[in-house]
């Protein structure tokens, strides 16, 4: 016991060193998560992974289940799109109609799928970290979305993984439409229940009833539109009262989230580079 203490008080400096080490490393990642989210997505490649084999363990043990549900989802869709087919093909008398309207559709996008490494849930700055960075071809500021609709957007990517500012978090802002309504608005989240959040901006002259889905626009050049975002539950005047404000339920489960897919719109990218071209060449002529 004697040397016990004798080694203590002879190293006690470098005790206390790691101690204070330990709780400043702390006190920095657990109360700023822009410096945390950085720190895991640019400067830790070893942290990545691990939290890339935890989720997969995780995952592993959750297939049973994420597999039924799926496969209820793939009947139901089956269904919906063999009813919708026939339903098409009985109109314009062309079975091959549905098929080109299809590609046509998905034509600008590239899906890149990925996995959920990280969440939070409980704050008002939730941020998700997935596998899949630069070199998989990700940027910032393209849409993210599941099986069941939207996610988010990318807000910062490494070489290997990317940092999406999901629907959960307060500096989301996302152009959404009423399904077959033309009526748009702004999703946002004010925190608290992570099942539910508020659609903006929507006309008083609008008309439209409950449970009706709520989508993407497809104003923005993040989503393209259609793309399941929840279901109307609530209806309420805003606070200016020139407007309707929705509670919507969430389609998307951030709870169980573990497969994403990055949506890579090809098409707006071009049509960037040439503005910026563009506008390039118009500085270098006024100059």
């Amino acid at each position: 016991m004697r040397n016990l203490l004798e080694f203590l008080a002879k190293y006690n400096h470098w005790f206390l060193f790691l101690i204070l080490e330990v709780a400043s490393l702390v006190l920095l990642f657990q109360y700023n998560s822009y410096q945390g989210s950085v720190w895991f997505s640019t400067a830790n490649a070893v942290n990545g992974r691990i939290l890339a084999w935890d989720a997969e363990i995780e995952s592993y043990f959750s297939l049973t289940k994420a597999n039924e549900e799926l496969t209820q989802r793939n009947l139901y869709l089956e269904q919906q799109v063999c009813a919708l087919s026939s339903k098409i093909t009985e109109i314009t008398q062309d079975s091959g109609w549905t098929k080109r309207g299809q590609m046509a559709l998905l034509k600008d996008y590239r899906l890149i799928p990925a996995k959920v490494v990280s969440s939070t849930l409980n704050r008002h700055d939730n941020l998700i970290t997935i596998d899949k960075g630069y070199e998989d071809g990700v940027r910032k500021d393209m849409g993210v979305v599941c099986g069941n609709g939207v996610v988010g957007i990318v807000y910062l990517t490494s070489d290997h993984y990317s940092v999406v500012i999901p629907t959960l978090n307060t500096a989301s802002n996302i152009s959404c439409a009423i399904h077959g309504r033309g009526y748009f608005g702004y999703l946002r989240w004010t925190g608290g229940d992570t099942k539910t959040a508020y659609v903006d901006d929507i006309p008083r002259h609008a008309h439209f009833r409950l449970y009706e889905n709520v989508e993407t626009s497809g104003y923005s050049s993040v989503f393209p539109p259609g793309i399941l975002v929840g279901r109307i539950q609530h209806v309420y005047n805003s606070a200016d009262g020139v407007s309707y404000r929705l509670q919507i339920v969430l389609s998307t489960d951030f709870g169980t989230l573990r497969n994403v897919c990055v949506i890579d719109n090809t098409s707006l990218l071009e049509r960037l580079d040439v503005l910026r071209a563009a506008q390039d060449s118009l500085k270098l002529k006024d100059k």
